[in-house]
């Protein structure tokens, strides 16, 4: 489902125009990425919860050459999904 379908789906079962609805939704991505950025979590009680985690720098390989390479220190999101969810999937 690409975000287009998504705010139509939104816009048709909550009544609102499309226009709202993809305010709405574009508010909620930019509050999560906000959170996240200053690496609180988000906890939404039976969808899942957001969290950021930190990688280690570590050593990689070049698929195509062999070539030992050294991949940096990063950080990455994190989505473990709620039981009901889960239940539902």
């Amino acid at each position: 489902m690409t975000k287009a379908e998504l705010i139509d789906k939104m816009a048709k079962e909550s009544k609102l125009k499309k226009a709202e609805a993809e305010r709405a939704l574009n508010s909620f991505l930019a509050n999560v990425t906000k959170a996240l950025k200053k690496g609180d979590k988000i906890t939404l009680t039976g969808f899942g919860t957001f969290s950021v985690s930190k990688r280690k720098a570590r050593k990689g390989r070049n698929p195509q050459t062999g070539e030992e390479i050294k991949i940096k220190a990063s950080k990455v999101v994190k989505f473990k999904a709620g039981k009901t969810l889960k239940d539902k999937i």
